[in-house]
């Protein structure tokens, strides 16, 4: 079978064909992926509502996982979640699509990004003391979310429901934190003797 052909089977089975927009309940599945949604020629907007409850036949160190791919078309990604318990891991792989990702604003974990991401005032200020950015040594930990995003293309990372105005304000007079450094400069030689 063809990575099309099961492309194509994960649309119809997620019921996402024509339209990869909307909201989107994701469900525990038992499979390797919670949610799977590989659309290559199509813009992809979702809203991804985690449940508040823990499935029945769910282990406790499992954490939902969603895996969606592209090749060229934007994608702007929703994550809501209700019940902080609900840990969540979701990988975003495509080619050059740009890509803008709101995460709630109780995050916790570590984020895999390429080093030419942007990150909102909102996500800066509230969620980013959370936050271990390309931490190589981070394992699997069951208790935390993760997120690995790669693209060659722009990459947002947001704060769902944050208020930019504000969140702007907060950082020009010093009430919010300092944006992380994310350009690939090593100055760890100057520590050498």
């Amino acid at each position: 079978m063809s990575s099309s052909d099961h492309s194509m089977i994960s649309y119809e089975k997620q019921g996402l064909i024509y339209a990869p927009s909307g909201s989107h309940k994701v469900k525990y599945t038992g499979d390797n992926w919670d949610f799977h949604l590989d659309i290559p020629t199509k813009p992809v907007d979702l809203s991804l509502v985690l449940p508040h409850y823990r499935a029945r036949n769910q282990p406790i160190e499992h954490r939902i996982s969603m895996f969606l791919g592209n090749d060229s078309q934007p994608m702007k990604l929703k994550v809501y979640r209700n019940y902080y318990h609900a840990k969540f891991e979701m990988e975003v792989r495509a080619s050059t699509s740009d890509i803008t990702i709101w995460l709630p604003s109780d995050f916790k974990g570590v984020i895999h990004c390429p080093k030419t991401t942007t990150f909102s005032a909102g996500f800066v200020n509230r969620i980013m003391g959370n936050v271990r950015l390309n931490d190589l040594d981070a394992k699997h930990v069951y208790d935390e979310d993760e997120v690995i995003v790669s693209t060659s293309g722009r990459v947002q990372i947001r704060m769902l429901g944050e208020n930019p105005q504000k969140e702007t304000f907060k950082r020009l007079f010093c009430c919010g934190r300092k944006a992380p450094e994310t350009a690939s400069h090593d100055w760890d030689f100057l520590l050498e003797d």
